[in-house]
């Protein structure tokens, strides 16, 4: 056997060169080769090494921490190797030949696939569809097993101290390796190996949390939220089309096994209260433009909002100004499918969740949640139980009718704003047919988009929509591989991202950025001309664009009009009514949108306001107003209201906890003319969950609310980590 040096490296490398930093190809077959015989600070200067052939040697196992970056062929076959973990350090691997090593195992070749995460050919054989599985669906399965371990059985102790928390995971890793059970038995070793990892993975995680010195009292930093100006961390690696799977995309664990969420509250018995509603009491202090709501500070008794009767000129109803809009066109007919949505609905409250908290603590009263959305389902026909909620870290998808987690995503350090669902094809292979698959897209303050295949467990892919948090996401109904993001950065970006295949290759291609003068806060796009136009409401106002993509390929727009609306007409020097916090088509031409600056909600023509000509000079056109109904008075922005066109519904919440509820099917039956705003159908009183030591819950302000199309279920999402779950009664 010949020692391995400089010179014998360069003769046995190609091409020829004299600097082993320029090799390329290497062939060490034949030579005896032992472990200690590989020096590893010769052999780390092969940083251009493409492919290496060790065949025929003696090896027991690989150099450890060896790295080769460019490294993409390792010939291995016919060799004693034992230990496949020392090849961790070759990432960048995508071919390895292991033949004719008596000790490797199936085991081992789950080691390997999961080890090295660019790894698609194995033995002569793509396996990238198999290591796609190991990587993605099996090891998430083991995740939520070994996270279920832990909360049945563990707690962090309190104080935290080394030699308990070394007891605490020697005992914790010991438990998880004898009670997660899953997949074959040929697999426990590699079932074992990987559940201890993971163990000691998610105990890490938890005690970074619990030490982390923005949690503590004396240094409290605000977590930035979602309205907030302030620029997140920028990442300058920057990919916005990967076409594999990221290698880190497993930071979005997703927890397989359903499991009712262990913090659900009890509900006292409620009854439904119709009222005319009015504002009681007094309601928190007003954020200013930019503010948070975390950094509102509530205000003292003595300067609290004043009633009803002494509201100030922003509280006003504008009837007249309504009216004259109102006399020439009044509500179209709803087109219902049956004599049953003709009647309200009667919705009771049926699950409260804390899904969302931080180390799952039932003490967790903070973490604001800010959108959900129901999954559409695959066929017209079919129904849809399944909600998707985001806020803090996490996304869940939730069984509205068991109240169950079904899927929980968690991305440490990300805080989420908003989601979307889509349906995009799945390609199955050369002779199968494309398939239909519903995908979920999310993004926050790292202002990335995160892509997920909740049915499959996958979270396949992200890219970088902004350098700053992203603030929405929308999908384009009748095109559902066109996305919208809103950002912070005060652009609105189109985006195809096509669709996937089976393993999960995707391509992004962005087509269009929207130039805004403000952040967009929701985007609306036409029931019927969904790929012509978008409207965005922003905290200067609502905006209307052309997105309608042209052959000249110019990528930029600015905007076509801005809508305006009577309350503006109000304004002063401390009066600023042009935010808007609402927006969500009702018909094909009725649009709802709120402003919190008053108490009503508008209901206007968009065929009708889109008709006129907009002003050369503003590009303002005024809104079609039909109906103004009447809702809360509140200082707090933000309360989304929704939609559901099926049911003819109008919903939005308020800063208590109450549920504002219009049915426009039987509003078309009240007169218009009296310039004064339509009361609601029914407000649901928060329903007043219990929770053991803690009495009542007081009643939340609702960021965001969701229904399904035939309204069997509503979904509310509190600033104060807690999912409400409404059912319809059935009469």
């Amino acid at each position: 056997m010949e020692r391995i040096t400089e010179k014998l490296l360069l003769e046995k490398g190609s091409p020829k060169t004299n600097k082993l930093e320029q090799i390329k190809t290497l062939n060490l077959s034949k030579m005896g080769l032992k472990l200690q015989d590989l020096p590893i600070r010769l052999l780390s200067r092969l940083q251009s090494l493409e492919r290496w052939d060790l065949s025929a040697n003696r090896l027991q196992e690989f150099p450890k921490n060896l790295e080769l970056p460019a490294l993409r062929y390792l010939d291995l076959s016919d060799n004693q190797m034992e230990d496949v973990t020392t090849l961790e350090s070759l990432r960048g691997l995508e071919k390895l030949k292991m033949d004719d090593n008596l000790y490797v195992t199936v085991s081992d070749n789950y080691k390997l696939m999961v080890l090295l995460p660019n790894l698609r050919v194995y033995n002569g054989k793509d396996v990238s569809t198999t290591a796609n599985h190991i990587r993605y669906v099996f090891c998430d399965n083991l995740r939520s097993r070994v996270m279920a371990v832990w909360e049945r059985s563990f707690s962090l102790p309190d104080p935290i101290m080394a030699e308990k928390m070394s007891q605490l995971e020697t005992n914790f890793v010991n438990t998880a390796r004898q009670q997660v059970k899953y997949g074959p038995s040929s697999v426990s070793d590699f079932t074992k190996w990987k559940v201890e990892i993971l163990a000691r993975q998610y105990l890490r995680s938890l005690t970074e949390l619990k030490e982390d010195p923005d949690s503590k009292e004396n240094n409290a930093v605000s977590t930035p939220q979602k309205r907030t100006r302030t620029e997140p961390g920028t990442d300058t690696n920057v990919r916005l089309t990967p076409k594999k799977l990221r290698s880190d995309l497993s930071a979005s664990s997703a927890e397989h096994s359903p499991h009712r969420s262990s913090l659900h509250l009890k509900l006292e018995t409620v009854t439904q209260i119709r009222m005319s509603p009015r504002k009681t009491n007094k309601t928190p202090a007003t954020p200013t433009r930019g503010q948070t709501r975390a950094e509102t500070v509530r205000k003292s008794p003595a300067a609290q909002q004043p009633n009803e009767e002494e509201a100030p000129a922003k509280r006003r109803n504008h009837g007249k100004a309504s009216k004259l809009q109102r006399d020439t066109y009044t509500l179209p007919i709803m087109k219902t499918s049956s004599n049953m949505q003709d009647q309200p609905v009667c919705l009771k409250p049926l699950h409260v969740l804390q899904c969302h908290s931080k180390q799952d603590s039932s003490d967790d009263f903070s973490t604001q949640l800010w959108a959900c959305a129901f999954q559409p389902p695959l066929v017209s026909s079919g129904n849809s139980r399944m909600v998707a909620t985001c806020g803090g870290d996490s996304l869940c998808v939730i069984d509205c009718e068991t109240g169950m987690v079904m899927k929980k995503y968690k991305v440490p350090g990300e805080e989420f704003f908003s989601l979307a669902w889509s349906t995009v094809l799945m390609s199955r292979g050369d002779k199968a047919a494309a398939q239909f698959c519903s995908v979920l897209a999310a993004g926050g303050k790292r202002g990335l988009v995160k892509l997920i295949h909740p049915r499959n467990n996958v979270a396949y892919g992200e890219f970088r929509a902004s350098r700053k948090a992203l603030s929405v996401l929308r999908f384009n109904h009748q095109q559902g591989n066109f996305l919208f993001t809103g950002s912070y950065d005060n652009k609105i970006v189109m985006w195809d991202i096509g669709g996937v295949d089976s393993q999960y290759n995707y391509k992004v291609v962005q087509l269009l950025v929207l130039e805004l003068s403000a952040t967009s806060l929701h985007i609306c796009l036409p029931p019927t001309s969904p790929s012509a136009h978008l409207l965005t409401a922003c905290e200067d106002g609502l905006h209307c664009y052309d997105t309608q993509l042209r052959t000249n390929g110019a990528t930029k727009r600015l905007k076509e009009m801005e809508i305006t609306f009577p309350i503006y007409k109000e304004e002063d020097e401390e009066h600023d009514y042009h935010t808007i916090d609402g927006l969500s088509f009702l018909t094909d031409d009725l649009v709802a949108s709120k402003s919190y600056t008053h108490a009503c909600i508008y209901l206007w023509s968009w065929s009708r306001t889109k008709a006129q000509r907009p002003d050369r000079k503003s590009l303002a056109v005024g809104a079609v107003v039909l109906a103004e109904l009447q809702w809360t008075n509140t200082d707090v922005p933000y309360l989304a209201l929704n939609t559901c066109p099926g049911r003819a519904y109008v919903v939005c919440g308020d800063d208590k906890g109450r549920m504002w509820t219009y049915h426009v099917t039987n509003l078309q039956k009240s007169s218009f003319h009296a310039g004064k705003p339509i009361l609601p159908t029914e407000v649901f009183e928060w329903p007043v969950p219990m929770r053991t030591g803690l009495g009542q819950m007081k009643g939340p302000s609702i960021n965001s609310v969701a229904m399904d199309p035939e309204l069997r279920y509503l979904v509310a999402l509190s600033d104060k980590n807690m999912v409400i779950i409404w059912k319809r009664e059935e009469s």
